[in-house]
């Protein structure tokens, strides 16, 4: 009897934790199909509630009845004025460092903001769904004092008749934005609200795991979210955009969309805002947010929506050749750009967002504690003796 040898099995490549489960979560489920809060599905969410309904959900654990609603986002507007010495030291590290990434300076933001809160070594349950919240209203305020002064002016105050996202643009602005505009902003912060143990969350969950404070983990989770690898994606994908543009003109003619891309590839360019690591098939939030996006271009006319034109010719290119889809971050980057919003305060308005669910996170992470300490499996040389 004759026996045809296997093929050995291909090595599964874990590095990164890929395809590893290392905890238990009530907060979010991420599959190929499906992203899900608490028990309701992304779509459901983007197309029926609000970031405030969203953001009630997340932190408080459950969907929030009218006037837990009215409560919490009376709670959450009350809380938005900075600190005066924090919105001075923000102004002032955006004057002398016009360099410095908003995000660092975001991060910078949140430290000062722990040596005023009265609660920061406070881990109870209800001392952190305060500092959450706290967080939660803050953070714009930052994001807007930072970018106000970058453009030379002064910062803007909050707006209590805005909601969490009509206000998040008014402070970066200064301008009321349109319905439609606000519209927009606010499904973005649903779609980024949350995402499992992504490498931010992980990394607030691992830093809270330490029993050090909340606003020591946000700090971490922003460090990680900064990177090009993960948030910031969107700012790169519409880098890449505008580099293809710029091209494309230069040429006058000579070179299409479909040529640069095969220079690209032949460069072995990382082309930012395609793939995942779990959406094999494509990531579902990205149709949701080109959808209000090119609903807005088509209202603000051809030169907006000529990035639209462009992006969905780069997405279709790489659906053909490469089997790549798009992720949340390609169609945000265009979305956020015709919304007139600097291509480096992307990141920072994620944090807005997902200050969301780093703090369920780290509540959670806190109420039923183990340290996070992994193995790591040892490739150096052999044991040798320093004498030998």
């Amino acid at each position: 009897m004759s026996t045809t040898a296997s093929a050995p099995a291909k090595p599964v490549d874990t590095r990164g934790l890929a395809g590893q489960t290392v905890g238990d979560t009530s907060i979010c489920a991420v599959t190929q199909t499906e992203l899900i809060y608490r028990g309701y599905e992304i779509a459901d969410l983007a197309a029926n509630a609000t970031f405030e309904e969203v953001a009630h959900l997340l932190l408080v654990g459950h969907k929030p009845s009218p006037a837990e609603l009215k409560a919490f986002k009376d709670e959450i507007a009350s809380m938005r004025a900075l600190p005066a010495s924090v919105r001075d030291a923000i102004v002032r590290i955006a004057k002398e460092s016009p360099k410095a990434h908003p995000m660092s300076i975001l991060r910078s933001g949140v430290s000062l903001l722990s040596h005023l809160d009265p609660e920061c070594e406070d881990n109870a349950p209800a001392a952190e769904l305060r500092k959450a919240k706290r967080l939660l209203a803050q953070i714009p305020a930052i994001i807007g004092a930072c970018q106000r002064t970058l453009d030379g002016k002064a910062p803007v105050d909050s707006d209590p008749s805005l909601d969490h996202a009509a206000n998040l643009l008014w402070l970066m602005s200064g301008t009321k934005p349109s319905e439609l505009a606000a519209k927009i902003m606010d499904v973005s912060l649903i779609l980024y609200a949350e995402h499992d143990f992504n490498a931010s969350t992980f990394s607030c969950r691992t830093i809270a795991s330490t029993e050090t404070d909340m606003h020591s983990a946000v700090c971490g989770g922003i460090g990680a979210l900064k990177g090009p690898l993960h948030g910031g994606a969107n700012e790169m994908a519409m880098e890449m955009l505008k580099d293809i543009d710029s091209d494309l003109a230069a040429a006058k003619g000579s070179m299409n969309v479909d040529q640069w891309m095969q220079r690209a590839f032949a460069e072995k360019r990382k082309l930012m805002g395609f793939g995942h690591r779990v959406y094999k098939n494509g990531d579902h939030r990205a149709g949701i947010l080109r959808g209000w996006g090119l609903k807005l271009a088509e209202q603000l006319g051809p030169n907006a929506k000529k990035w639209f034109d462009l992006g969905d010719q780069v997405q279709a290119i790489m659906l053909r050749d490469k089997n790549i889809h798009p992720n949340v971050d390609f169609p945000c980057g265009m979305t956020y750009f015709i919304l007139g919003i600097p291509v480096p305060q992307y990141t920072p308005i994620f944090v807005a967002s997902r200050i969301t669910g780093w703090c369920a996170h780290i509540m959670e992470q806190h109420q039923n504690n183990r340290i996070i300490r992994p193995l790591a499996e040892y490739k150096g040389p052999a044991l040798k003796k320093w004498n030998g």
